[in-house]
């Protein structure tokens, strides 16, 4: 039985101040560490360690800019070494990282217990034209050795189909969706989350930061859509085990062991051409059809 057992942190920062939000955020995953051992994945709101304030707060002049970084770079230094200290897999949110080029892109790390970055994912959909950051041109997954594969995405990345669909193309079975969310869009949000995961079967953890950073509802989605948790607006730790073999169950058998979309794309995708995109349907390896072609396919 392939099982990952996380804790996904609806938390808040100390507004603008970098130092004392990464003290809070790193006694809060030694706190974890202690009171759930039994976990072995961390995640936090995006921006959460960029220590962003409220949206209706006064933010010092041109933040973003001066806090963006390189990765790796200190902050992820620290975070590798968190990582090391507590035998955890860490996904800090998202950081502003400045690139060679002068941009800064909204960026999402994961972290080994070694205290390796294995994964670094550039945020493709920012929320325009509010958020100012450069848009990446890369989807990103990665290996937990003996249980799964995970894919990241940022909050609005979610409103954006393409996005969980590719993932799940390379294989994701976990989407961690660290997420901002200051506005009353939050319920729609939820819809995309339950949308995403149930069309490709896939669990999404969708991490929203803490009332006032943000508001809340953090919610944690299985391969059929539905809804294991969901936080209110305050601090809340949302602790799960999630069963990946759940997940080939759900391809393998369907969705209310009704709908088998993997199936009928590994039967049919070769003829689907997506002029939208240039290109045609690719089945990915792993979603191979391996039914009988005459056993009709929902």
């Amino acid at each position: 039985m392939r099982t990952l057992a996380i804790a996904a942190l609806q938390t808040t920062p100390v507004p603008y101040d970098l130092e004392a939000t990464w003290q809070r955020y790193a006694d809060q995953v030694r706190a974890t560490r202690r009171l759930f051992p039994h976990v072995r994945l961390v995640v936090v709101p995006e921006l959460l360690l960029a220590a962003e304030g409220p949206l209706l707060g006064s933010s010092p002049e041109g933040w973003m800019e001066r806090i963006a970084e390189p990765l790796p770079g200190p902050t992820t230094d620290r975070v590798c070494a968190l990582a090391r200290e507590t035998g955890l897999w860490l996904i800090p949110g998202s950081l502003f990282e400045r690139a060679a080029d002068g941009r800064v892109f909204n960026t999402a790390v994961a972290v080994s217990p070694e205290g390796e970055v294995v994964a670094r994912y550039r945020k493709i959909f920012p929320w325009q034209p509010y958020e100012q950051t450069s848009p990446g041109d890369e989807f990103t997954v990665f290996d937990i050795p003996g249980t799964g594969r995970i894919g990241l995405a940022i909050c609005y990345d979610g409103s954006f189909p393409e996005t969980v669909r590719q993932l799940a193309w390379l294989g994701a079975e976990i989407v961690i969706q660290p997420t901002l969310t200051t506005t009353r869009d939050r319920e729609m949000e939820l819809v995309c989350a339950r949308a995403n995961a149930w069309t490709n079967q896939v669990y999404v953890v969708n991490v929203n930061a803490a009332d006032p950073a943000a508001v809340g509802a953090s919610a944690i989605v299985d391969p059929e859509g539905i809804v294991r948790q969901q936080a209110g607006a305050g601090e809340e730790i949302l602790v799960d085990v999630l069963d990946l073999d759940a997940v080939t169950r759900v391809r393998q058998h369907g969705s209310a062991g009704l709908n088998r979309p993997w199936a009928q794309l590994a039967r049919y995708g070769g003829d689907v051409h997506l002029p939208m995109y240039g290109g045609a349907f690719r089945t990915p390896e792993w979603a191979e059809e391996r039914e009988s072609p005459e056993k009709p396919v929902r």
